[in-house]
């Protein structure tokens, strides 16, 4: 599976997804805007890592990065996690692909 969800045409449509949902930068602090030109020059670095099962997803933005707080049924808050950009690409990614390989019942096809 790891292979269809580094698929260019795959790649590519969660690239769109990622931007077109906008959002706030990670820990890394890179823009949405910049995401392009990182996977320009570091598509097969990223891919190869993920290949070799080296790559290892950032910290998310947490407490003290001014992470936003959103309110629960209970009254309370919790944290909203922020990843890089870059992991929201490659979650993109194999979200697309589990979402093709599952059917609304959540059988496999």
């Amino acid at each position: 599976m790891i292979e269809k969800v580094l698929q260019p045409k795959n790649l590519y449509k969660a690239y769109r997804q990622v931007v077109g949902n906008k959002g706030a930068a990670g820990v890394d602090g890179m823009q949405i805007s910049e995401l392009k030109s990182y996977i320009d020059g570091n598509r097969k670095a990223v891919l190869t890592s993920i290949l070799n099962r080296k790559y290892v997803p950032q910290a998310i933005r947490g407490r003290s990065a001014g992470a936003v707080e959103i309110p629960k049924s209970n009254g309370k808050t919790r944290l909203l996690g922020v990843p890089i950009v870059v992991d929201r690409w490659l979650q993109q990614a194999v979200s697309q692909q589990l979402a093709t390989r599952f059917d609304r019942s959540g059988e496999p096809p």
